[in-house]
């Protein structure tokens, strides 16, 4: 099914929403983007903003369904310390999880085989349109997204430094909700451990931001959050979120 819904938001409107939004608490923008539009998905590789997300969601479930579902990336390249994390949050939150695969495979092996070996070195954009950009735009479009809470920050830097609230995927026209963009590392780490949150065990290891076990490192004392990510590239995003640079695979993948 095609989404139709987003595309009537205006320029105006968006406008109004960051500028009533721009201040508000994470959970008020959730309770807010809940009751604002329909198929409202939760998008995360949970990482800490994420898994604090995910707690909000379920305090304001209260004993009922998990309100909001969770579409989790599988890029089949992630640490063993992240899948053993997405059953912890099963378990402890009882929230669907739809795990999209990059097309055609089901493990690195297979990957590997159908694609190359370690083409995230031979191909960099490729890979990324693989395992984030077509898996994320499927799920869009199977699951009739019409909005989703993702967990990026201001704070991460790069080119989330001036994030709104507020925004809307240019490929799907599925529109983004950030509600915890205005929040530091701090402020998610200490929510994370008040509320005895899972959290990836790698976080203890120096790991801030948790990507691919290829492209992720520690992060030193000082350093940028996403410093980590990728380290060595002019690069700060997987694609997931710069979907427009990605314009000739989606084509050619019939994804428009």
């Amino acid at each position: 099914m095609t989404n139709t819904y987003p595309s009537t938001i205006s320029e105006e409107q968006l406008a109004h929403w960051n500028e009533k939004l721009q201040d508000a608490e994470p959970e008020d923008i959730i309770k807010w983007a809940y009751l604002t539009f329909p198929n409202l998905f939760q998008t995360t590789a949970f990482g800490l903003t994420g898994l604090v997300t995910v707690d909000i969601v379920s305090k304001l479930s209260g004993d009922s369904k998990h309100l909001i579902d969770i579409i989790f990336i599988d890029t089949l390249y992630h640490f063993p310390q992240t899948y053993d994390l997405v059953k912890k949050v099963q378990e402890k939150y009882k929230a669907k999880i739809n795990i999209y695969k990059p097309p055609g495979v089901t493990s690195d092996s297979e990957f590997a085989q159908k694609y190359g070996d370690q083409l995230w070195e031979t191909d960099e954009p490729y890979y990324d349109f693989l395992v984030k950009v077509e898996p994320s735009q499927r799920a869009y479009k199977e699951l009739d997204v019409r909005a989703v809470l993702t967990g990026r920050r201001k704070s991460q830097g790069g080119a989330r430094s001036s994030l709104p609230v507020v925004e809307i995927d240019s490929a799907s026209g599925v529109v983004k909700i950030n509600p915890l963009c205005n929040w530091g590392f701090a402020q998610v780490k200490n929510y994370i451990d008040t509320h005895k949150v899972p959290y990836n065990e790698l976080l203890d290891l120096g790991y801030k931001s948790i990507g691919d076990w290829h492209s992720t490192s520690p992060v030193a004392e000082g350093e940028d959050e996403r410093s980590g990510r990728w380290k060595g590239k002019a690069k700060t995003e997987c694609g997931i979120h710069e979907v427009s640079k990605y314009a000739s695979y989606l084509k050619s993948a019939g994804a428009k």
